[in-house]
């Protein structure tokens, strides 16, 4: 399996552009079903999950080809809507196809998806919210089966912000007759993204960004040419990794908007923060300070995808933090990986408590989902000595070769691959 070799601290310095937004992509080339056209879909970063996606839409009868970080589809011929179970069980994004392939062909067949095991994440929102819009589902096992003679038009009211359910119910109601009205809708700026895909195909979706989204349903969808937004999370990880290693770091392409909570955290902590329209400078040349008190939470609030990152550097700040995390129950993995290289941290049910030491010290520890891999790269690159991060494949699900990412701003990082991996992003 392949492995990241760190020699850490080394301070970041440098220029860096963000790739595009991983969970902004995905439900996107799932939308592009919806238009029996050619679509083309810039600034897509090259990883696993993607690769997985477009694994689909070809067993879907899709033509779909990767390129230069843009990916053109034609779904015009598809002509399935049966997910394989190969597939989905490798990623939990797979489930974006329920909603298109429901709305285009009044049936799909899929299994409970896959991905991270950061705790619960059950599908029934999706379901609950196809349901509403007219859909059958029978449940044979993992097997999942949701048909509708005709998709129609109604109030949809989530009981959790769900980013994935918000979505599903978004694309499903863009076909279906009359106005879909989501109630408790998630705010996130990938939906966002979403509604002004769907709108520049011909859809009629607004209020994304708020907790209601309406939807007025069309007959068909049209081709187009559309740029994916640059990747929040991939962003607050260089952000966080510059303030843990002390160093200087300006990051280009990127929404400072979308990553307002964090700069408030990482400011309490006293990091240096300016900011532009697209640009952001991270500057800390001191030690940081202990932050009382951070909560995850559905966007607007604190992320629970930069949890493990900003715990990373708590765990090198003066003083006692606590982080709490409200949206996942199996988010504090990589605290036990943490704690291996030094750090102080004890757990109580959500809630963690960081007391700040010195210094981590490199020694070899296993990335147990995406998010943990990311805070366990930022920790070596901060630590004194070498660090070995295992299971490197659950980072390059969202982080696009991220040893290359971290070279260029100066970090002393490595990947000792394996074939298998390097004839996967050959491809």
């Amino acid at each position: 399996m392949d492995k990241l070799v760190i020699e850490g601290g080394n301070p970041l310095s440098g220029t860096i552009r963000i790739h595009g937004a991983k969970n902004a992509a995905l439900p996107i080339l799932a939308a592009s079903l919806l238009a029996q056209d050619t679509v083309t879909i810039r600034n897509v970063p090259h990883l696993l999950d993607i690769d997985v996606m477009l694994d689909i839409l070809r067993d879907l009868g899709c033509s779909a080809r990767y390129a230069d970080r843009s990916v053109v589809v034609d779904s015009s011929l598809a002509s399935s809507s049966h997910i394989p179970e190969s597939l989905m069980r490798q990623m939990r994004s797979s489930v974006f196809l329920t909603g298109p392939l429901l709305a285009r062909f009044g049936e799909v067949q899929l299994y409970q998806p896959g991905g991270c095991a950061i705790g619960e994440r059950k599908i029934d929102l999706h379901l609950r919210g196809l349901a509403a819009l007219g859909a059958e589902i029978q449940e044979k096992g993992s097997l999942i089966v949701c048909r509708a003679r005709e998709l129609r038009g109604t109030e949809v009211i989530l009981d959790f912000p769900s980013v994935g359910a918000t979505e599903n119910i978004m694309m499903a109601a863009v076909l279906a007759k009359g106005r879909t009205t989501i109630v408790g809708a998630a705010r996130e700026p990938e939906i966002q993204d979403l509604q002004a895909f769907l709108n520049h195909l011909g859809a009629k979706v607004r209020g994304a960004g708020t907790d209601t989204i309406t939807v007025d349903g069309v007959t068909e969808l049209h081709g187009g040419d559309f740029a994916v937004i640059p990747d929040r999370i991939v962003s607050g990880t260089v952000m966080v990794a510059a303030a843990a290693t002390r160093g200087d770091v300006t990051i280009e392409g990127v929404q400072p908007a979308h990553l307002t909570s964090l700069i408030h955290v990482l400011r309490r902590a006293g990091v240096q923060i300016e900011v532009g329209s697209d640009i952001m400078a991270i500057r800390a040349a001191a030690r940081t300070k202990a932050v009382e008190r951070v909560v995850t939470s559905p966007y607007p609030a604190f992320p629970t995808d930069l949890q493990a990152q900003v715990m990373t550097l708590l765990a090198l700040s003066d003083g006692v933090s606590l982080m709490k995390e409200t949206v996942f129950e199996g988010r504090f993995k990589h605290v036990e990986e943490l704690c291996r290289m030094g750090a102080d941290i004890r757990v109580d049910l959500n809630n963690a408590f960081i007391r700040g030491v010195p210094q981590l010290y490199g020694t070899s520890v296993e990335a147990t989902d995406l998010r943990a891999g990311a805070a366990l790269v930022i920790a070596g690159l901060a630590a004194q000595g070498r660090t070995t991060v295992e299971q490197v494949h659950h980072i390059d699900r969202g982080y696009e070769r991220i040893e290359e990412m971290f070279r260029q701003l100066g970090g002393d990082i490595r990947r000792e691959s394996n074939k298998t991996l390097e004839a996967y992003h050959a491809r």
